[in-house]
């Protein structure tokens, strides 16, 4: 097989995959909101089960589930007819998820279902098989082919079901107004928890350390203030301490290349206005983004009045982990 043959073959999987996801947006439909609906009303959890590959599969869909708002548990279906099937209650909602339809061990566990009075979902890609016949509610997982030359191996059928899985859960998300708080109540570790609940209160720079002068200070001493304080940059305000404007050592590099004559100019005279900012109870997520979008590396904190009580700098929130996603 020669290394043509073999790009050749990558990029047939991707487009076989692509495609399955693409026909999978079909299936959109009034059964899917019938399903996210019954599952955003349930009492209980959603409890998902499936063999071999959509075990697995089915075990990712939890995990996604679980991290935006919504409790769910994976039931092995040969453990679940061994005894696990105790974990399942009148008020949850079972997903079945299975390519054929007709898969022994998940059909077994059917009228165990039906005796407990649980609603059915099934994630199926068969949806006139002996499973989907027995289910309330039917997600349509169906895939033309699987890009295993064989048809054997699972391969696009699983990756229907574990976006079918993303659009349920996502759905479900935003039907639960759920937040980027509750995003970091649930993620509380590393840095994607500190990102998530840190505020801009608990990072800032303030007091004395804010690099801070007024519209009439000297160039010299604009210069000064920026140096000490080694942020980069100054605030400027004016007679009565309100916010004006902003100074980078950008806009003094700048400055030079067009003059050198600084002896009479003001902070007034070299400042860049309406500068970004931000206020002390926004989330360290938020700072990043307006960072990445208007491409600078700094923000000031402004009070209700307009007037700095801290800065933000993109050095401090790297040090603390907190980079751009």
């Amino acid at each position: 097989m020669s290394d043509d043959q073999i790009i050749t073959k990558g990029k047939e999987v991707i487009n076989i995959e692509g495609n399955a996801i693409l026909n999978l947006a079909d299936s959109i439909n009034q059964e899917f909101v019938k399903a996210v609906r019954l599952i955003y009303n349930s009492k209980g959890r959603v409890v998902l089960t499936g063999m071999g590959k959509s075990g697995l599969i089915a075990r990712k869909i939890v995990a996604t589930l679980n991290s935006t708002g919504t409790a769910a548990i994976f039931m092995h279906p040969t453990d679940a007819l061994h005894g696990d099937l105790g974990m399942v209650r009148k008020e949850d909602i079972v997903i079945i998820i299975s390519k054929s339809g007709h898969t022994e061990e998940l059909i077994r566990l059917i009228p165990m279902f039906k005796r407990i009075n649980v609603t059915l979902i099934g994630m199926l890609g068969t949806t006139d098989s002996l499973i989907a016949k027995e289910c309330d509610v039917i997600l349509n997982i169906h895939v033309n082919e699987e890009a295993c030359p064989y048809d054997l191996a699972p391969t696009a059928s699983t990756t229907a079901a574990l976006v079918m899985g993303d659009a349920l859960a996502i759905a479900l998300l935003e039907l639960r107004g759920f937040t980027e708080e509750d995003f970091a109540f649930l993620h509380p570790g590393g840095s994607l928890g500190r990102r998530l609940s840190l505020r801009i209160e608990e990072i800032m720079i303030k007091g004395k350390d804010i690099p801070i002068v007024k519209e009439n200070t000297s160039l010299k001493d604009t210069i000064y203030e920026i140096t000490s304080k080694r942020l980069g940059t100054t605030c400027v305000v004016n007679e009565e301490g309100i916010l004006i404007g902003i100074i980078t050592d950008g806009d003094l590099r700048r400055l030079l290349e067009k003059t050198l004559d600084l002896k009479n100019l003001t902070a007034g005279d070299v400042m860049t206005k309406k500068p970004k900012t931000i206020t002390k109870e926004k989330l360290a997520s938020y700072a990043i983004q307006q960072m990445e979008n208007y491409k600078i590396t700094s923000l000031i904190v402004v009070d209700e009045n307009f007037k700095p009580e801290g800065i933000v700098h993109l050095h401090d929130l790297v040090k603390l982990g907190l980079q751009a996603r």
